[in-house]
């Protein structure tokens, strides 16, 4: 990997304070100062900038309770992001697994593993997501079977995949969903003549939120949690 990209990677230095700082020599590579930004390095190479090593970024995979109020997206003009909740070097290049409305709360899952992202992600998995939802109106008895057999939502030409509805109170439930429509939670319930007030996201896949992280709070996956996506 050339120097300046590996600095860049694992720090929050801009690319012309890296090209500045090998230019005033502030940056060594085993102690020997580096002259030139297009150098390679090796995967043993000590690098330092200002006699203070730089420590390799090893792939990140993080939980997220997500509060109301931001938005999971990596920049935007008028809201705050997910991204703005976190305190990581190089935030930026985290992508955001699953995206949640700005009122919708709960599970947000980052990472730098592409391909990771892609396993939970892509429509081919159908990855299971369980929601806490809850409505304006009591919800009829009769929406479990409705939602199991798929409903046709606005503007749609397919019926959703079946869901599983599980009855907590008369206006709350969880609910669990193979795939992402555009607002569909909202759109579901809408279609049985019900309206949702509160959102919240409990479960991606194998991966169950974290009781102990209150809003805005993250920590990382476990190695269990990481492999079984």
């Amino acid at each position: 990997m050339r120097l300046d990209k590996f600095i860049g990677n694992s720090t929050d230095l801009t690319r012309s304070q890296i090209h500045q700082l090998i230019r005033q020599g502030a940056v060594s590579i085993n102690h020997a100062t580096a002259r030139k930004a297009a150098q390679h390095i090796q995967a043993n190479d000590v690098v330092s900038v200002n006699d203070e090593v730089i420590e390799r970024l090893s792939v990140r995979y993080i939980m997220l309770n997500k509060p109301v109020g931001y938005i999971c997206a990596n920049h935007d003009g008028e809201h705050p992001t997910v991204l703005d909740l976190l305190d990581e070097p190089n935030k930026a290049n985290l992508q955001i697994v699953g995206r949640l409305d700005i009122d919708t709360t709960g599970l947000v899952l980052l990472t730098d593993d592409g391909q990771w992202n892609h396993q939970i992600t892509s429509p081919r998995r159908e990855c299971s997501k369980t929601y806490r939802v809850t409505t304006a109106n009591a919800i009829d008895a009769q929406t479990a079977d409705t939602f199991r057999d798929g409903i046709l939502l606005h503007g749609e030409k397919k019926p959703t995949q079946p869901a599983e509805l599980q009855l907590l109170t008369s206006h709350s439930a969880l609910l669990t969903i193979r795939e992402g429509k555009y607002h569909q939670i909202k759109r579901m319930f809408a279609a049985v003549g019900n309206h949702v007030v509160e959102l919240h996201r409990e479960r991606i896949g194998e991966i169950v939120l974290d009781d102990n992280l209150l809003p805005g709070e993250y920590r990382p996956l476990t190695n269990l949690e990481i492999a079984s996506v």
